[in-house]
């Protein structure tokens, strides 16, 4: 399964960067703003600049093969040491990214609280839970990470608290539930990760009224500031350039058609979903806001004309008295869910010959914008270009645009159906936006997407000014039902994940991912994402001094949540992965060099501090739930070190569990929502074998002509190969009271297997003769989705595996698991008449896993007798136990007279390790 992203990787000279960190480098940073950090990693970016940058240099590319694993800890495993001493349990998930000061680290637990391990051994100093029993109150469950600072390490629990508690013993110093200075509450105080800077801990709510950064004073909790992210009319606020303007004139108009003072803003919840910031040379704050979620949704902009500041925007602020400076908004009047919340980075770059103090600010659109971050004037050209707008939408008629290079597509991409698949990262599911399937004449066995003029929008088209729109661009905007698909998705571009830099390399690192999205006003918060399209990823790597993509390597997985890459002085960097792979990489290039598996998707950061000479990269894998809604989520800590040659194990430090016999973990489930997933309706009283198109339910009262997602009924039908389907769109014949009254069409994509367009009481069958999954949609709109699972069991073959030798030597040479290397080979008898379908169907089922792995060569024998393959050893290495009598078990598809089979075979080995 190959991937392509459409746009061109803009690759420049490798001795040009180098003559700019020369130039960087002589220039000299001014250490106050952006020094890297060294022994340790005091804040979950490094250092209050957020480069993500380690000065450490003992780790270098040519000793990587042997960094392994140093110590492991399963954090809910462990013991609870306060405030009531408890056992250990099994909760999983927890959004934190661990911190280091003098060799202590320091990161939030499952289920919430915040333990302290000893950095060299990973041996738990403390672990702190709050009970009601004992303090009064519980723990709060999605924590982003926490602060230190005063003898106190500062975090977030139950009842919008903060707490600070003492750096040595984990016990509570304060909590307290900050209040307005008017009384009023200020919100959900949770997610947001807690700054500690010079007597301040700086903290946002999320999910609240108004959208608020507070300080507090660190000795005792009170309340020094507050700032709102959005104001009444009358609320006036001068900036450093000298500019005086009204925020609650941009949030909404002074007064209601009925001359009623609009209040909205009390509601607005512009939110500081993530933390700031903050030039401690300048004394700035940078805080990056969220996008306004009230007044009818965040998709609907009816009852909020304006630009609504401070919505979708950086504000500068003084750190020490909470003042406003100057704020840049990338978003105006936001009714796509952007958010833009992707704390800022920092840097002081050669632009055009001068040293620029600089901000890197990025977002879900998927744009970098550079500004100066003394005035927030732009450091590199913008521009405010004309956007399209339905007039319904009270909208900004312009956004502004960064001029230099991009590397994140504008638009949708209309690839042919029956064409490559996965095919582009930015690919759109046929039928939106009008576009509609049919046989491309150039192309035989293939159908192109082309714009039918009589589609689903057409009835806005009244209501549209501004440059041509539904091409699926950014910002294309959406109405009540006429909800079009764009490229601005609110988990797509740059979302969470820490826009890391390299000085040296003059570099700054952006993990994106790619989901496009359409906006209906009652979907809500979070837009809907195609039915049936992948959600896939990629890094980028940017030139600081011109915005232009230097390199890009695509991804099968979202790395936009939170895997805030580590690069160091040695051009590595290191970023997680929602498969559970910690993975190395060179930062000039993007090549991979080394890889981990930690067992559970992580959408944590990764870090890098030194204890006692030794130089140590650390990460967790406690991924939460989104953006693939897993299940499976880790509560494990890891370190790495040179040498390191620690096995990984499950269970209490005292009582460890060695499952694998390696040092990495079991693979874990595969994703099974890379697709985004279709609805539950089920059959009811369709017949079996057979789908109705465009019906709300599978009863016998269901609405006609039904525009919801669920509406292909059943949403999901599966079937054995060489099964014919039918697809109905019910007419009289079937509901004569409420008969679909309009044209229906089951497009199959990307496959492009079918395309049936169907009038009321016609049919249409197809045979489906692979197994897989095949989803589907209607042209009269798109929103119906439904999928066909093609299964096809399994004929045992007893005796026709054989593994040679049978005794599978999988010793890490060197103590470390990267010197697990080589090939087993395999051979599978077939009976007469079998050929291979396809290499990718040869999978490989071991013990400790459910996840498959794919063969590395697999050919049929010269007479077709056998099946010859071939697996790689350091892959299937920590997903088979040491011992004798070990099963494994091969399946592959052939096809025999015409006919897809597939055939499985078990042998068993002795492993040693």
């Amino acid at each position: 399964m190959r991937f392509r992203n459409s746009i061109a990787p803009a690759l420049i000279a490798f001795a040009a960067v180098a003559a700019l960190t020369s130039a960087i480098r002589s220039a000299g940073a001014a250490e106050n703003c952006c020094a890297p950090a060294t022994r340790d990693w005091p804040v979950t970016t490094g250092s209050h600049a957020g480069q993500g940058y380690s000065a450490l240099t003992q780790i270098n590319r040519s000793n990587l093969d042997n960094l392994g694993l140093a110590w492991v800890t399963q954090l809910s495993a462990e013991p609870i040491t306060s405030p009531v001493p408890a056992p250990g349990n099994d909760v999983t998930a927890q959004q934190t990214t661990p911190i280091v000061v003098d060799g202590v680290m320091y990161l939030n637990v499952p289920g919430g609280g915040v333990a302290a391990l000893d950095g060299a051994t990973g041996a738990v100093k403390w672990k702190w839970v709050p009970s009601e029993e004992a303090n009064g109150f519980g723990p709060t469950f999605q924590q982003r990470g926490v602060s230190v600072g005063e003898g106190k390490v500062y975090t977030s629990a139950a009842g919008d608290r903060m707490v600070a508690l003492d750096q040595e013993t984990g016990q509570i110093v304060w909590a307290v539930q900050p209040i307005a200075p008017d009384g009023s509450a200020f919100g959900n105080i949770a997610k947001v990760r807690p700054t500690y800077h010079e007597g301040l801990v700086y903290m946002g709510t999320n999910d609240g009224g108004r959208g608020t950064l507070f300080a507090l004073n660190a000795r005792d909790g009170s309340l020094a500031w507050h700032f709102y992210s959005t104001y009444p009319a009358g609320t006036s606020f001068t900036d450093v350039n000298g500019n005086t303007f009204d925020a609650g004139h941009t949030f909404t108009t002074r007064l209601t058609p009925n001359d009623t003072p609009n209040d909205c803003y009390l509601t607005a919840g512009a939110t500081p979903w993530m933390h700031p910031t903050i030039d401690v040379e300048l004394g700035l704050l940078y805080q990056t806001f969220g996008n306004v979620r009230s007044c009818n949704g965040s998709q609907n902009g009816e009852g909020r004309p304006g630009d609504n500041l401070f919505g979708s925007s950086v504000v500068a602020i003084d750190a020490k008295t909470g003042a406003y400076k100057w704020h840049f908004q990338m978003v105006r009047h936001d009714i796509w869910d952007m958010d833009n919340v992707l704390p800022p980075t920092l840097a002081d770059v050669m632009i055009e010959g001068q040293v620029r103090k600089v901000l890197f600010y990025g977002s879900k659109s998927g744009f970098q914008f550079t500004l100066d971050r003394t005035n927030g004037q732009p450091a590199l050209p913008i521009e405010h270009r004309e956007v399209p707008a339905d007039t319904r939408q009270a909208p900004a008629l312009t956004q502004p645009f960064p001029l230099q290079g991009y590397f994140y597509p504008q638009c949708v991409s209309l690839q042919n159906l029956g064409s490559e698949v996965p095919g582009d990262q930015n690919r759109m599911v046929p039928n939106w936006n009008g576009y509609q399937a049919e046989p491309d004449p150039e192309r035989p066995g293939q159908m192109r997407l082309v714009l039918n003029p009589n589609n689903y929008l057409s009835p806005s088209e009244p209501f549209l000014i501004g440059p041509l729109p539904y091409k699926g661009c950014m910002y294309d905007g959406s109405y009540d039902g006429f909800v079009t698909m764009s490229m601005t998705s609110q988990n797509g571009g740059n979302d969470m994940t820490n826009t890391s830099m390299s000085p040296g390399l003059n570099l700054r690192y952006v993990g994106i991912s790619f989901s496009p999205v359409g906006h209906p006003l009652q979907q809500g918060g979070n837009g809907l994402r195609q039915i049936g399209g992948y959600q896939t990823g990629g890094l980028a790597a940017l030139d600081n001094s011109t915005g232009e993509m230097v390199w890009y390597i695509p991804m099968k997985l979202d790395l936009s949540r939170q895997h805030n890459p580590l690069v160091t002085a040695t051009d590595l960097l290191f970023h997680t992965q929602m498969d559970g792979f910690l993975i190395g990489r060179d930062a000039r290039t993007g090549d991979e060099l080394w890889r981990y598996q930690m067992g559970a998707p992580s959408q944590a950061g990764t870090i890098s501090y030194e204890i006692n000479g030794e130089q140590f990269i650390a990460t967790t894998n406690m991924a939460g739930r989104q953006p693939y809604s897993q299940d499976f989520n880790g509560q494990a800590v890891f370190a790495f070190k040179l040498g390191g040659d620690a096995l990984y194990h499950t269970g209490p430090r005292t009582n460890p569990e060695y499952v694998t016999g390696s040092q990495e973990a079991p693979a874990p489930p595969p994703i099974a929502t890379w697709r985004r997933p279709v609805g539950n309706t089920t059959a009811g009283i369709v017949p079996e074998n057979e789908i109705w198109l465009a019906r709300s339910t599978g009863n016998d009262n269901s609405a006609p002509d039904s525009i919801t997602t669920g509406s292909m009924v059943p949403s999901v039908r599966t079937v054995p190969v060489g099964t014919t389907v039918t697809f109905r769109n019910p007419g009289v014949e079937t509901f004569p009271g409420s008969p679909n009254v309009l044209e229906h069409c089951a497009t199959q994509f990307f496959e492009g297997e079918f395309n049936f367009r169907l009038q009321p009481g016609e049919t249409a069958q197809h045979t489906f003769t692979r197994e897989g999954e095949y989803f589907y949609n209607d042209c009269t709109d798109p929103r119906p989705v439904g999928k066909v699972v093609v299964t096809l069991d399994p004929q045992d073959q007893p005796g026709a595996l054989m593994f040679t030798p049978d005794e599978l030597d999988l010793r890490a040479n060197t103590g470390i698991f990267t010197s697990v290397m080589g090939e087993i080979t395999a051979r599978f008898t077939v009976p007469s008449g079998y050929v291979l379908d396809s290499k990718e169907s040869v999978l490989l089922e071991t013990p400790l896993t459910s996840q498959l792995f794919e063969a590395s060569t697999a050919v049929m024998s010269e007479n077709n007798s056998a099946l010859i393959v071939t697996f790689d050893k350091g892959t299937i290495d920590n997903n088979i136990p040491e011992g004798t009598a070990i099963p494994l078990t091969l399946t592959a598809n052939f096809m025999h007279d015409g006919v897809q089979k597939k055939l499985r075979s078990t042998a068993t080995v002795s492993v040693v390790k």
